[in-house]
């Protein structure tokens, strides 16, 4: 008999639901609230809902359209990818709350600044450069040994040790059971009974230097981190902040660090985003209590007071229409004159002749000038003008009045140019 093998008719990738996203433990992360490990926790208290629901798991993915709250609160907006350089001070613990109540890195730092993780801890007596950062996406990609970055510590220490020992550690140590990765180790210079070390590693293991050390017969009383891959401490002071630009962050990070960081340089910043918000609430609060665009203004009732046209005091009227319609009405057709003319006339309820005169519409200046022109040309007329004769000119005139032609009579001649004399006399 033939076996045949038993038809799945049911695909696995058709019947099982694929979810999309990011777990939720890193998108907490990376809305700078936590930790990953510290978000895992908030979810095995109950502090974290999705869609309205307890999350018991981290075991979930979620997407832009899920809605997160943490402590009763919505997640907040995803911020702009940010990085500072914080000059962490001795006496500080690297920790958001510590159970015992010691003063915190997060205490010291300045209020401008928005809530931050940081990369990596430093111990309480550790002091130097800390990197701290929005983006827990970011932070965690930075503290994997994997990322290669080296940081670089300067250690003081009491006792002696030769360099040929130091190099021991290049080949990596252990320390009760403990595997130590390779440690870079230099002399600078030797101070007393205390030396000073140039220590470089990758690893960054919990008191690494110190177990390493300590297990050498040194015993490290000064220890300042002064790098954190192409981040150097350089002069910032203790307890001061600086913000690294993202056009150099672009420039330092990998395209592959920054893929698997899931880094946004885009989004806006938290200043930003505060502005945003301040000028949408003044937006609603404007359009809540403006009238709406269609509807027209109401018209105010018009108030006629007073008898001078004849209405009552403090009648009012709902239009200008029944204003109007209420007024005494007058012909002013009736009593108009025409255009340019006064009424010289009378103009009576028996209807009487109306006459009407031209209009002088000069000025009384111009008037007096055209009546002394009018005076002068009468006069002019009334006496016969003088006879003026002429005579062919002499050769020897002086005075020429015409060309060719010398004045006999009449009015006086206009004198030629004095040049004209002078030419005369001397001939």
């Amino acid at each position: 008999m033939e076996h045949k093998k038993p038809q799945n008719t049911a695909k696995a990738d058709e019947t099982s639901p694929q979810r999309s996203g990011d777990r939720i433990a890193k998108v907490l992360a990376r809305a700078g609230l936590c930790s990953r490990r510290d978000a895992e926790n908030w979810i095995a208290d109950g502090r974290v809902v999705l869609n309205g629901k307890k999350l018991t798991s981290p075991a979930q993915n979620v997407t832009a359209r899920d809605k997160i709250e943490v402590d009763g609160k919505p997640l907040p907006r995803r911020e702009r990818t940010r990085l500072w350089l914080y000059h962490k001070p001795r006496g500080l613990v690297t920790t958001s709350r510590d159970p015992e109540g010691r003063s915190t890195v997060f205490d010291r730092l300045p209020p401008e600044l928005p809530r931050v993780i940081s990369v990596g801890r430093l111990d309480i007596n550790t002091e130097g450069l800390l990197l701290l950062t929005n983006d827990g996406g970011l932070a965690r990609i930075l503290e994997l040994p994997s990322t290669g970055w080296l940081r670089r510590y300067r250690v003081r220490a009491y006792g002696s040790i030769t360099q040929e020992r130091l190099d021991s550690l290049q080949e990596g140590f252990a320390v009760d059971g403990v595997l130590y990765g390779s440690i870079e180790a230099d002399i600078e210079r030797v101070q007393g009974h205390n030396i000073w070390l140039n220590i470089g590693l990758r690893e960054g293991k919990n008191r690494e230097i110190k177990v390493v050390l300590g297990a050498l017969g040194l015993e490290v009383n000064r220890l300042i981190r002064v790098s954190y891959g192409p981040f150097q401490l350089g002069d910032l002071d203790e307890g001061e902040t600086r913000e690294i630009k993202g056009r150099v962050l672009r420039d330092q990070f990998s395209e592959q660090l920054m893929k698997d960081a899931g880094v946004d340089f885009e989004a806006p910043t938290r200043e930003e985003i505060v502005a945003e918000t301040k000028r949408f609430v003044r937006k609603q609060a404007h359009e809540a209590n403006s009238p709406a665009k269609d509807a027209k203004p109401a018209r105010k009732p018009a108030v006629k007071k007073g008898p001078k046209r004849g209405l009552r005091d403090g009648e009012v009227f709902t239009s200008k229409r029944e204003a109007d319609a209420a007024r005494p009405k007058t012909d002013k057709k009736k009593f108009q004159n025409p255009r340019g003319f006064d009424k010289t006339g009378a103009d009576d309820a028996s209807g009487g002749k109306r006459e009407f005169k031209k209009r002088d519409t000069r000025s009384n200046s111009s008037r007096s000038t055209a009546t002394k022109s009018r005076t002068a040309t009468t006069s002019r007329n009334d006496s016969k003008p003088e006879e003026r004769k002429f005579v062919k000119k002499s050769t020897s005139a002086g005075i020429q009045p015409k060309k060719g032609w010398a004045k006999a009579g009449g009015s006086k001649a206009k004198p030629s140019k004095p040049g004209a004399r002078n030419a005369d006399r001397r001939r």
